[in-house]
């Protein structure tokens, strides 16, 4: 028997949730009001919140310097591509991992996750050289497969997890049915993982393009993508607190519009095979 929440305690959590949203989402409120001050306005004290000179000015200066479009597509490029192209290797892994008897997987699945726990600036140099020696520096195809190597444990792993969900009894009867191991991948096995795979997607969406470390080291400016669009705006004078919060907030937009309107298929997506 479900126990009742007592009007006080429901408005004791509503209160509570409302306070912590706030003050996860305040940096990016701040960002945003920022980037309508003057360069004056933004570094006053006591800090102006509401009562100032509201100004488009920054978001002019910040298209006329930079290209943005530019740098927008190569974020889109490298993060759809890497998504991609990581999802063609982690779905048959995962695949392989779920259904197929093995004594070391959990073995596997650890070391691949380890890799994650390595500082990136340990292998920066063999990678720089690598790219450099092969001409993939500064360029979106080396881009596209530095986001797909950094972020396939991490899709291998929750692939894996959504694909254990699933009854084996399905796969087997497909094979008694003649299904190869094509058709059971793409036909029976993909379909039923797709809220799964669809959170997946977006998640390594997300952390593409919010990757900053590997951006700026194996970039400059043919390739290029919004973070680097950021990072121009820290200069040996000074930071331009007013000029740098339109470009975040131009940088962010995108990403913050696609989380809001696929943050159901999110939530359903990591919530896959919860509830029995």
């Amino acid at each position: 028997m479900a126990r009742a929440v007592t009007p006080a305690r429901k408005l004791g959590f509503t209160i509570a949730s409302w306070t912590v949203g706030l003050v996860i989402f305040f940096p990016i409120l701040w960002t945003f009001i920022t980037s309508f001050k003057s360069e004056g306005d933004a570094v006053a004290i006591p800090p102006l919140f509401v009562n100032f000179h509201w100004t488009l000015e920054n978001y002019v200066l910040v298209n006329q310097r930079s290209d943005y479009l530019l740098h927008f597509w190569n974020s889109v490029v490298i993060s759809v591509g890497s998504t991609f192209l990581a999802l063609v290797i982690a779905i048959p892994a995962a695949w392989a991992m779920a259904f197929v008897p093995g004594k070391r997987t959990k073995d596997v699945l650890m070391w691949m996750l380890s890799t994650k726990m390595m500082p990136a600036v340990g292998v920066l140099i063999p990678i720089y050289l690598m790219f450099k020696n092969t001409g993939l520096l500064d360029t979106l195809t080396g881009l596209v497969i530095i986001m797909t190597l950094i972020n396939l444990p991490i899709l291998i792993w929750m692939l894996y997890t959504y694909f254990k969900e699933i009854p084996g009894e399905i796969l087997e009867a497909a094979r008694m049915d003649g299904a190869d191991l094509k058709s059971e991948v793409l036909y029976i096995l993909t379909p039923m993982a797709i809220p799964g795979i669809a959170s997946t997607m977006l998640l390594n969406i997300i952390l593409a393009w919010n990757e900053a470390f590997w951006t700026l080291m194996l970039t400059s400016s043919q390739a290029a993508p919004l973070t680097q669009f950021i990072a121009s705006y820290s200069s040996p004078e000074g930071l331009f607190y007013a000029k740098l919060s339109a470009a975040s907030t131009m940088a962010i937009a995108p990403i913050l519009i696609l989380g809001w309107f696929s943050q159901k298929q999110l939530v359903r997506g990591l919530t896959f095979g919860a509830v029995k």
